[in-house]
C-alpha cells in the first residue's frame, strides 16, 4: 500500500509553493523522523536487489527549505544550521564519543560505535558497526551489521539527481583508513577493502586471482579482498598509469568472520 505521504511529497517537489502547507511540512518532518529512528530507509534490499526510495529523498531535500537556520550550542561549542543534531543516544544503545556527530535524520542502530566521525542525513549505519575516527558516512549512504569504517574512510553521499544510488556497504565489510567510496558504488558482504583504495561508478575494479583479468565496475564482489593498483592506458601524449582497485583473493566463507577477516588480512598483507 503506498504511503499517502508519497504523493504529497511528490506534488510538492513539482510545485514547491506547497511548502507553505502544514500538511506537506508536517508530511516531511514525520518522514524524517523515521529515517532517523529507522522505521524507514533510503535503500533497502528486495529479493536480493537494492532498491532506491527515491520519493524519501525528496523528503529530505525538501526538508532544507522548511528549516530556518538556527544556532545550537553544545556547552563551549557553536553550529548555525538547518537541521538538528541527534540526540538520546544512551536510550539508542549507541556509543559516541566526542566529538562525534550525527544529523537528525541518520539511522544509528544499537551496538553503533561512534569515534570522533560525522553521520550525515538520510544515511542508515546497522547494528555493530564502527564508524572510526575521522570517517564520515553521507547523506543517504547504506551501511550494513559488522562493518568496520576505519579512520579517515570517506563514504561519499548523495541526494541529487534523486535518481541516483547511494553509496552501499553490506555487512560485515572491513573498509582500511583513508579509502574513499563514492558515486553510488556498492561493496557487497564481506569484502575487505585495503587502505587508501579509492571506488568510484567509473573504477576499474580487476579480478587478478585467475588466468584472464576480469573488471567490474561499480561493485565489489562479495568476500572480496582489494587493494589499490594501477593499469596501464594509451593517450595521445603516450602512455600513462590510472589508479584501479585490484582483487587479490577472497575471504572463506566457512570460516568465522572474525578468524576469516584476520586470516584475509595476514594471507594477502593488506594495508588497514
Amino acid at each position: 500500500m503506498t504511503d499517502a505521504r508519497q504523493q504529497l511529497i511528490e506534488q510538492a517537489w513539482e510545485k514547491r509553493e506547497m511548502l507553505d502547507s502544514n500538511e506537506v511540512r508536517e508530511a516531511i518532518r514525520s518522514l524524517v523522523g523515521q529515517l532517523d529512528r529507522g522505521e524507514m530507509r533510503i535503500a533497502e534490499k528486495i529479493d536480493g536487489q537494492w532498491r532506491v526510495n527515491e520519493w524519501l529523498k525528496k523528503a529530505v531535500i525538501l526538508y532544507f527549505p522548511i528549516n530556518s537556520m538556527e544556532t545550537i550550542e553544545c556547552g563551549p561549542f557553536e553550529f548555525h544550521d538547518k537541521v538538528p543534531l541527534k540526540h538520546h543516544y544512551a536510550e539508542q544503545q549507541v556509543r559516541v564519543v566526542p566529538h562525534a556527530i550525527a544529523r537528525h535524520g541518520a539511522y544509528l542502530a544499537p551496538g553503533v560505535v561512534m569515534m570522533p566521525s560525522y553521520v550525515n542525513i538520510g544515511a542508515y549505519v546497522d547494528s555493530g558497526t564502527m564508524v572510526d575516527t575521522w570517517a564520515t558516512v553521507g547523506s543517504c549512504a547504506q551501511i550494513g551489521k559488522g562493518v568496520h569504517l576505519s579512520g579517515g574512510v570517506g563514504i561519499g553521499g548523495v541526494l541529487e539527481p534523486v535518481q541516483a544510488a547511494p553509496v552501499i556497504i553490506e555487512d560485515n565489510c572491513f573498509i582500511g583508513s583513508r579509502s574513499i567510496i563514492v558515486e553510488g558504488a556498492l561493496v557487497e558482504e564481506e569484502a575487505v577493502i585495503g587502505a587508501n583504495t579509492v571506488i568510484t561508478a567509473s573504477t576499474h575494479i580487476i579480478d587478478v586471482t585467475h588466468d584472464e583479468p576480469v573488471t567490474y565496475k561499480g561493485r565489489v564482489p562479495a568476500r572480496s579482498i582489494v587493494i589499490p593498483g594501477s593499469y596501464t592506458r594509451h593517450y595521445p601524449a603516450g602512455d600513462y598509469q590510472v589508479s584501479c582497485a585490484l582483487i587479490i583473493g577472497r575471504r572463506s566463507e566457512s570460516t568465522d568472520k572474525k578468524t576469516s577477516l584476520n586470516n584475509a588480512l595476514r594471507d594477502f598483507g593488506v594495508s588497514v
